[in-house]
């Protein structure tokens, strides 16, 4: 992005959160953030530990909320309160890395007047060796003045029907501290029997709950449900066929499993995550070739992401090559199998398997078993 801002209109910036008994993790938050926001609006919805007394050494704006088991109500009431130019939005358990506080100063000295809204990754979960196991990408930063609005009891949404929307890469990362699993049952619940019907993004909502209770032939159906819907978010339905897939695997039914798999084609290029689980699905029959072929594949389609949903992040860096080294290994291909095995280790250095599986290549490679390593 080269944009410039207009003379004598420098950007500003309101950090806009709302809390909840986040003691334990707000200061940590604040701390990554506060110098580079213009104003800090913290909206409490009903704290009964310390978070208020955090809040206030950052911000006198500090307002409370009656909660009402409704997520987008207590954020637009933040966002009602903001005043510069640009309002940004984190939760308490987010914050903003080293790297990435240089990312958004540099972004903040560059965003222009006819920005509307910034689209920024949010790295989910890391690995023991630092490497990212899950992202997505959310839309964190918007223009005041257009008053875009959150709609949503629970995963709200923040709706942008229109203006000129551009991708940071300053990554917000998040690393929560609760289980707040029993909250959501309960506010989903209340919205699934105030709504009085079951479809759409709620039906969506309901079958990923199940499916995180690993209540697996209720998600299934529900998964099913909402894919026979005439219409519904392209990122939904892919994320609803790779679930649906993990249903039928646990529910023992295979050829469903890659019924479903391949039905995620209908929405778009195919997704290197999707690719892999297809892979996946022949490698466990031994049948080395056809799972060769989807994980190239996967290789392929590693750019393509639709990180607008939760992506294993593994499947667009490390993965296929790890399981072709194993593939080409099978079909006595060592060479082939030797340069996964390498290919892995650039993003996972330090792993000791894929050192150990190195070791085994190299003796067995007789044109690499005198010759030195190669650097990393």
């Amino acid at each position: 992005m080269t944009e410039q801002p207009i003379a004598g209109q420098p950007t500003t910036i309101s950090l806009c959160m709302i809390v909840k008994n986040e003691e334990q993790t707000l200061a940590r938050c604040l701390d990554s953030v506060a110098d580079l926001m213009d104003e800090i609006i913290i909206v409490d919805t009903g704290s009964t530990d310390q978070t208020k007394t955090i809040a206030a050494r950052y911000t006198d704006r500090l307002y409370t909320f009656d909660w009402d088991d409704d997520f987008a109500a207590a954020r637009n009431a933040s966002f009602d309160q903001a005043t510069c130019s640009y309002i940004m939005w984190l939760d308490a358990d987010d914050v903003l890395l080293g790297p990435d506080r240089k990312r958004l100063r540099s972004l903040k000295q560059r965003l222009s007047a006819d920005i509307d809204a910034v689209v920024m990754p949010l790295h989910l979960a890391e690995g023991e060796q630092g490497e990212l196991l899950f992202t997505s990408r959310r839309t964190r930063l918007v223009k005041r003045e257009r008053q875009y609005r959150w709609e949503g009891r629970l995963h709200e949404d923040l709706v942008i029907p229109k203006g000129r929307i551009i991708h940071a890469d300053v990554a917000v990362t998040h690393r929560r501290m609760d289980d707040h699993t029993l909250r959501n049952q309960r506010i989903l619940a209340r919205w699934i029997s105030e709504s009085g019907k079951l479809e759409g993004r709620l039906l969506y909502f309901h079958a990923n709950e199940c499916f995180d209770r690993k209540e697996y032939a209720e998600a299934a159906e529900a998964f099913s449900r909402l894919l026979e819907e005439p219409s519904g978010y392209r990122e939904d339905r892919i994320t609803a066929c790779a679930r649906l897939a993990e249903c039928y695997l646990h529910l023992g039914k295979p050829e469903q499993q890659l019924d479903s798999l391949l039905r995620s084609f209908r929405y778009g290029v195919p997704q290197a995550d999707l690719c892999c689980m297809i892979g996946d699905w022949f490698f466990t029959r031994n049948e080395w070739s056809t799972a060769v072929y989807w994980y190239e594949k996967a290789l392929e389609q590693q750019h393509h992401a639709t990180d607008l949903r939760p992506v294993p992040r593994p499947c667009y860096s490390w993965l296929p090559h790890v399981r072709l080294s194993h593939c080409y290994a099978h079909l006595g291909q060592l060479d082939a199998s030797y340069e996964h095995n390498r290919a892995a280790l650039r993003y996972l250095p330090d792993d000791p398997h894929l050192l150990a599986n190195e070791g085994k290549l190299r003796e067995a490679i007789p044109d690499l078993s005198s010759a030195a390593p190669p650097s990393k």
